[in-house]
């Protein structure tokens, strides 16, 4: 197996601007040749076990035969047109299709081209429901510690300002309300009391159901959910979950707010939408929300129209994967994959430098005390030929719902190893 790197990456890496990176220190990524089911194919010959599905959004596995399919079909006939003033059937028989999926009377989507811009438009859309009700006070979020929403600067106003990736741009974003999740009783009166402080100012709570993923994945009770849902119908807030990690059976149900049985105001769905195989977003909101919006005041209208919204490519592979959820046993190998990594990484519990282990539905957190040495730990786990991305103190996987089994064994295995 040749290491060295192939030409096309030694010119282009001198001009790629890569995520999450320090350009000065970081060690060169690796050349990915192709990807097919739960695997990574590199330009060296190695092969890697993708334990966490690129960044949660290949829930059916890479390359599904289903999904290229539509796909395919779809750049024969129409690969994008524009949303202005136009419509196209991918769109709007994916409108269908997510209203139904979704509790409740959420039944008006908004797609758009990322979890951020979902996020960005929800944001919109809770303080221009006020604004169109002439109430100008109401412009502020309530988000929480531990939160993480995205990259787009009202994205990142509603992350952990202090121990966020975000945390840089403290005093440069607009500033929110942050607060404790309401996880037992003394934190739910103190945090009644910071509703009842800025409720005139507030429009709405923003919380991700269930799991809070980037910012550590941090996991909290439905019940939690449910005391939101309560306080912001008391204070008349609207209430939005981000959706974009734990959408589409990632933590159990095809939904977090399902098993809350929680209708939020505003969701927010990206990331496996698609399958994990082209951008899109959607931003659905409840009728009342809509309603707000229809006037004869031209101005009332939500002026928002990302250049490739509801892109028919996009679309359509959206659609073949609702079919292959409807089709296919996904929600049962969510549970067959939640007991396997409950098994493979409770060796992993007491061991020196471990905080925690837990698990919920595909999502398998080792936490540690510190990480010392980041990109080292990823090297080990290149190593033993699973591709597994450690950040902050947390070692996690979120694989495939197709993951074979024994490829689940061998990522949990490598993660026990390492830890040891």
């Amino acid at each position: 197996m040749s290491k060295e790197q192939p030409d096309w990456m030694t010119q282009g890496l001198a001009h790629l601007w890569r995520p999450y990176t320090q350009m000065k220190t970081a060690a060169p990524p690796l050349a990915v040749a192709r990807t097919e089911g739960s695997r990574i194919y590199l330009e060296d010959g190695r092969v890697l076990i993708d334990g966490i599905a690129s960044w949660w959004t290949a829930c059916h596995g890479y390359n599904h035969p289903a999904i290229r399919a539509a796909v395919e079909v779809q750049i024969e006939t129409m690969p994008h047109v524009m949303f202005g003033g136009l419509v196209h059937r991918p769109a709007a028989d994916l409108a269908c299709r997510l209203s139904a999926f979704l509790p409740g009377d959420l039944q008006h989507v908004f797609l758009s081209d990322s979890g951020s811009v979902a996020v960005e438009v929800a944001i919109k859309m809770a303080v221009q429901y006020w604004l169109n009700q002439g109430i100008r006070g109401r412009t502020k979020c309530l988000a929480f510690k531990g939160a993480y929403h995205g990259d787009t600067f009202a994205a990142m106003a509603v992350c952990d300002p202090d121990e966020g990736m975000h945390a840089h741009f403290k005093g440069v974003l607009a500033e929110q309300i942050i607060a404790d999740l309401p996880e037992d009783d003394e934190k739910l009166a103190a945090f009644e009391t910071i509703v009842a402080l800025h409720a005139d100012r507030l429009a709405a709570i923003i919380v991700e159901p269930l799991v809070q993923g980037a910012g550590g994945m941090i996991f909290h009770e439905a019940h939690v959910l449910r005391r939101l849902r309560a306080i912001a119908d008391k204070y008349d807030l609207l209430l939005i979950f981000d959706e974009i990690f734990t959408g589409f059976g990632r933590t159990g149900s095809m939904f977090a707010c399902e098993e809350a049985q929680v209708v939020p105001d505003i969701v927010t769905l990206s990331k496996a939408l698609t399958g994990g195989t082209m951008a899109l977003a959607a931003t659905v909101a409840r009728r009342k929300i809509f309603e707000a919006f229809l006037s004869d005041d031209p101005v009332h209208a939500l002026m928002h129209g990302p250049t490739f919204m509801a892109n028919a490519l996009a679309c359509a592979a959206a659609n073949a994967s609702l079919d292959l959820f409807a089709a296919e046993p996904r929600l049962a190998q969510v549970a067959a994959i939640s007991r396997a990594l409950a098994q493979g990484l409770e060796p992993c519990r007491g061991r020196k430098n471990v905080r925690d282990v837990r698990v919920k539905g595909a999502i398998g957190v080792v936490e540690l005390d510190e990480m010392t040495d980041l990109d080292a730990l990823k090297g080990r786990f290149i190593e033993k030929g699973v591709f597994v991305r450690p950040f902050g103190r947390i070692i996690y996987l979120t694989p495939a719902f197709t993951i074979a089994e024994t490829d689940l064994a061998c990522l949990t295995e490598a993660i026990v190893k390492v830890v040891g």
